[in-house]
């Protein structure tokens, strides 16, 4: 059974959220109103996913976020956006989260999301990757593209598909140490920290399509 935190300073919505997943099989372990109690949960419960709201009193998702996986660098963040958090966007993936998903999204797409980062992938609803590369585009980035080759561009791909190493290696016929290479070279090359941050990458760059 998944664990999870959920994070939100709202606490109608809070106590919702953890009526609502709990009903969908999910094991709450705590929940928070903003980023200082969370990182006190923390000291006595790490759980599979912690579900982050971005602008909070006290400390905001951002700065959580950072101190979080400063001190526990496998803890996966799956971001809850709202409108108007498009500029925070890339911070957060810099950061380390795993995906966004908007507080208005349906439970089967939170569901998913759960299930895909859980798994060890990332996710992005396609209403947030509108409004990703729109902020990006607002940014002018380096475009290194020409830099990657043929096999880390395929790779690429198969990341952006939210692929695990495993499964990206059965795809090629290649090894999982050979895929971990590949995507080593990736993040050195782009100067991208994670794969949610090369999916952002990717697009920009127009290495793949939405």
């Amino acid at each position: 059974m998944t664990t999870i935190i959920i994070v939100d300073d709202h606490q109608i919505f809070r106590e919702s959220l953890v009526e609502l997943l709990t009903k969908q099989g999910f094991k709450i372990v705590g929940s928070a109103g903003n980023g200082k109690q969370l990182l006190s949960l923390l000291e006595k419960i790490i759980p599979d996913i912690v579900i982050m709201d971005i602008a909070m009193p006290e400390m905001d998702g951002f700065e959580a976020t950072q101190k979080a996986l400063e001190k526990y660098p496998n803890l996966k963040i799956l971001t809850l956006s709202s409108f108007g958090d498009e500029k925070y966007y890339y911070q957060m993936v810099q950061a380390g989260v795993k995906g966004f998903v908007v507080k208005n999204a349906g439970i089967n797409e939170l569901k998913q999301a759960i299930y895909e980062i859980d798994g060890g992938g990332s996710w992005f609803s396609n209403e947030l990757l509108q409004k990703v590369i729109s902020s990006l585009n607002k940014k002018p980035l380096t475009d290194n593209s020409t830099k990657l080759t043929e096999r880390e561009i395929e790779v690429l791909g198969f990341i952006c598909k939210g692929l695990t190493a495993e499964k990206i290696a059965e795809e090629l016929c290649l090894s999982q140490e050979t895929v971990r290479t590949h995507r080593a070279n990736l993040l050195s090359k782009t100067g991208c920290s994670n794969a949610p941050a090369l999916v952002m990458y990717a697009i920009k760059n127009k290495l793949i399509e939405i």
